[in-house]
């Protein structure tokens, strides 16, 4: 049974291009963090089945509406990732999170039409740091949504600490990531680091 957390700030968690669903990490996670009586904020997205970025980023910025800067956490995964990157780039006084964690974002060369509106993807490293505390990056070393692998796609560009989980592939219920003890683990620390 993995650990309560001992960090009490609240945490964002951005779902994926259809949902997360219930049994997924994000939800689980929330549940867990839930229980430990933290805030949690689990947006549902609008049209996750049909995303549109501008649609996306609205209901991101009502999410951080309250948040106290350099008080919370986020979370994302996959599109949730590319939606926190479109985020970082934009003018704005928005609450910065002390701490992001980016799981398994798609390839930037992704071409799913019903993403499309989230493509080109904005690698600015200045804005990327300018929009939280730190950031660090995730992801499964056989990720089918990123088959040039992350560090490549994302870690390097963006200069950012980079966690490689060995057959993780997209870090999702399909590839067995439903409870994962790490990100709770993760959530409870005060430090950047990932440890899988």
């Amino acid at each position: 049974m993995p650990r309560r957390p001992t960090r009490t700030a609240a945490t964002l968690i951005l779902h994926s291009w259809q949902g997360s669903g219930p049994e997924h990490w994000q939800s689980w996670l929330a549940a867990r963090l839930r229980d430990s009586e933290r805030e949690v904020r689990y947006p549902d997205l609008p049209d996750p089945d049909s995303p549109s970025l501008e649609r996306w980023l609205a209901a991101l910025r009502t999410n951080l509406a309250g948040l106290p800067d350099g008080g919370f956490d986020v979370l994302a995964h996959s599109l949730g990732v590319v939606l926190w990157l479109h985020h970082a780039t934009a003018a704005g006084d928005w609450p910065r999170p002390a701490r992001v964690a980016l799981v398994a974002p798609p390839s930037p060369q992704t071409t799913i039409p019903e993403m499309a509106s989230f493509f080109p993807v904005p690698l600015d490293v200045t804005a990327v740091r300018r929009a939280a505390g730190g950031t660090v990056l995730v992801g499964g070393d056989d990720d089918p949504m990123a088959p040039e692998g992350i560090a490549a796609a994302y870690g390097r560009p963006l200069k950012m600490p980079t966690t490689i989980i060995e057959g993780g592939a997209h870090l999702n219920t399909a590839a067995g990531y439903g409870a994962w003890p790490a990100v709770l683990d993760w959530c409870g620390r005060d430090n950047l680091a990932f440890i899988a």
